[in-house]
Formats: C-alpha cells, sequence, structure tokens
C-alpha cells in the first residue's frame, strides 16, 4: 500500500491536476459553486472567506464551513462525525481578539440548509450565506460575536486542485461590512480578501463507519496563508504533503486589475522555531506549532519573495486537526523591503 500510495504521490496526481494552468486565466466556472457540488459523485463541499491584514486587536477573520467528512489524516476530526460520517459539517469562525472562538459540528440533514430561497448554504443559527457569483453576504453569530459582510469576487482565481474528482479554487475578493466581537466593532471597507469553495468525492459514499486513520487518504501535512501585501496585491502561499512528500508548494499571486502569476518551481517554507509545549486538541491530540517560520521564492534564479515570520497571535482550534493563527513578517518582495501582517492555517500530523 505504501509503494502504490507514493505512486500516486509522485507519479499519477501532477499528470492529472490542471490547477497550475488554470491560475493565471479568468474565472468562468460558477456554476459549479454550489452546496451539492453540482453532481451525486460529491461528497465533501467547502465554503470558506478568510480576510487577513485587519487592525488590532482582530488583525484577521477566517469563515472556514465542510459539508461532509473528508476521510483525510488532516482534516477528519473522528469525535465530532455523526451517524453517518457523510451527515456532519464543521464550521469554523475566529479572529485575534479575546479568548473565544467559534468550531462546532452539525449534522447537514437537520441543521444546514442548502439552496433554500435566497440561502446558499446556513449553519444552524450562527452562519449564513446568501446571494451568487460575484456577489454573496455573509452573516455570522456566536457567543459574543457578529459579522455582516457584503463580499464582492473578481474573476481572478488560484487554484489548488482542478480534476475529475476534487475542484479547489479562491476567488480574489472585497468586503466591506461589520464586525463586532467582545463589545469592539470594527467598520470594514473594500478590504481584500478570498472567497473560496472546494467540492469532492468522498471515500464516505462507501461506508457508513468511521474510517481508521491508518486507512484515511495520507495527506499529513498543510499550511496555507493569505498576505495582503498592499491594497491591491495579494499572495497565497501553500504547502501540501503526503506521506511526507510534498504534493505542492507554491505561490500564487493576484492583483486587482486581474494580473495573476504562480510560482512553483524554486518555493521553500522552513519552520525555524517550534512552540516548546505541543498544542492539545480537543480530543487530547497533540500538535506541534510553529513560533518561527520562512518563505524563500525565486523565479529562474531571482529572488521573487523572502520573508521571515512570527506568530502574532494565539492559534484557534478547528481547521480539521490544525490551527489558525496571524503573524507578523519582514522581507523582501521584488527587491523592495516589505513588512506586514499574515494568516496561518497549519496541520502538522507527520510522525516526529
Amino acid at each position: 500500500m505504501s509503494l502504490l500510495n507514493h505512486a500516486v504521490v509522485d507519479g499519477v496526481l501532477p499528470r492529472i491536476d490542471s490547477a497550475v494552468a488554470a491560475s493565471v486565466e479568468p474565472f468562468t466556472v460558477p456554476d459549479i459553486m454550489r452546496p451539492d457540488g453540482g453532481s451525486k459523485r460529491y461528497g465533501i463541499v467547502h465554503y470558506g472567506v478568510f480576510i487577513p491584514g485587519l487592525p488590532e486587536p482582530f488583525r484577521y477573520c477566517n469563515i472556514m464551513t465542510l459539508l461532509g467528512a473528508t476521510g483525510t489524516v488532516i482534516m477528519d476530526n473522528d469525535y465530532l462525525l455523526s451517524d453517518p460520517p457523510s451527515d456532519t459539517a464543521t464550521f469554523l469562525c475566529s479572529t485575534a481578539q479575546g479568548q473565544n472562538h467559534h468550531y462546532q459540528a452539525y449534522s447537514i440533514a437537520r441543521e444546514c440548509r442548502r439552496e433554500e430561497g435566497d440561502v446558499l448554504v446556513s449553519f444552524g443559527d450562527n452562519l449564513v450565506i446568501t446571494g451568487e457569483f460575484p456577489r454573496y453576504q455573509v452573516k455570522a453569530a456566536y457567543e459574543n460575536f457578529e459579522l455582516a459582510l457584503d463580499i464582492h469576487c473578481t474573476d481572478t482565481v488560484s487554484w489548488f486542485v482542478r480534476n475529475a474528482i476534487y475542484d479547489h479554487f479562491s476567488l480574489l475578493a472585497s468586503c466591506s461590512g461589520t464586525l463586532t466581537q467582545n463589545g469592539q466593532s470594527l467598520e470594514i471597507q473594500d478590504h481584500l480578501c478570498t472567497f473560496e469553495y472546494a467540492r469532492s468525492a468522498s471515500p464516505y459514499a462507501l461506508t457508513r463507519r468511521p474510517i481508521p486513520d491508518v486507512w484515511k487518504l495520507p495527506a499529513d501535512f498543510f499550511t496555507y496563508q493569505i498576505i495582503n501585501l498592499t491594497d491591491d496585491t495579494q499572495l497565497l502561499l501553500t504547502k501540501v504533503c503526503s506521506l511526507g512528500r510534498t504534493v505542492f508548494q507554491g505561490m500564487h499571486v493576484r492583483t486587482r486589475d486581474g494580473e495573476a502569476d504562480i510560482h512553483v518551481d524554486d518555493v521553500s517554507f522552513e519552520v525555524l522555531e517550534h512552540q516548546q509545549e505541543d498544542a492539545l486538541a480537543p480530543d487530547g491530540k497533540a500538535m506541534r506549532l510553529p513560533v518561527r517560520f520562512r518563505w524563500r521564492v525565486r523565479e529562474k534564479g531571482a529572488e521573487v519573495l523572502e520573508i521571515e515570520c512570527r506568530i502574532a497571535s494565539r492559534w484557534r482550534f478547528g481547521l480539521g486537526r490544525g490551527y489558525t493563527a496571524s503573524y507578523a513578517f519582514e522581507g523582501h518582495y521584488q527587491g523592495q523591503a516589505v513588512t506586514g501582517d499574515g494568516y496561518i492555517e497549519y496541520i502538522d500530523c507527520q510522525a516526529r
């Protein structure tokens, strides 16, 4: 099984996926962005809104939803699975402000509305997304937190995966609205963000029982990071590993005027320092999390990006088995000194 998995990771996946080529073309397939994936073969659907670079004390805000259990090592928290697992949905929402955040499991059948009236999808009383491409409205509420946003998507798209059984992409977007947490309010105006969607087949289409870790799809490391470099330029930085081997490592660059680029040939992510104590999930699983890390991106030998980053907020659990936070960075982009804040998602299930 290990040899077969390595063969798939190293040889098959790069040949069947068209994500890199599609990431420099305009977005033309909004019809696929449905809560059922648009076909019975899709058992997993994801909507996300991610806003980096907010003022203190918020720093960032994330809306991370997942309908359906994935059967992957990094994403499924088995202690939350419904019966059957395919009925499981989760919703994560957090900022850097305060002590609390929201991470909860829902029954898709009983608690999630999908394509009812003007509602695209909802999660109990905690989240509702309405609208259709290119404009969406997002309202979220939980203890001491309220959010109401208007999202305007562009046709500038970054594809992470694009093949016959799995589509995952991020649209460059802007948002306006109000965020209130623990009595502090923030007015947001035309702020760069992302609106994201994924649909995928699921192994839970074949079983009603939880899949043991040894048989899960072997993705074991993931980090995804977003930087609003300027008011008009956004960077997406990603690394994904399976069985200890890098499946994808790259940087997407996109701007409000429609420019899009992707760097994948000479990209490196390096953790420089870890927390002294592992983070513990609600089910007791431990994970090593970074304190400092570095990105380097080069194109044909020339430096495009080199930044050193330091975590600047508490980690929030609920990005699958992993965590989200914000960080401060400094370094150089295309020869110019840069500083700022970034948003990070991080999952490390690799043995050590």
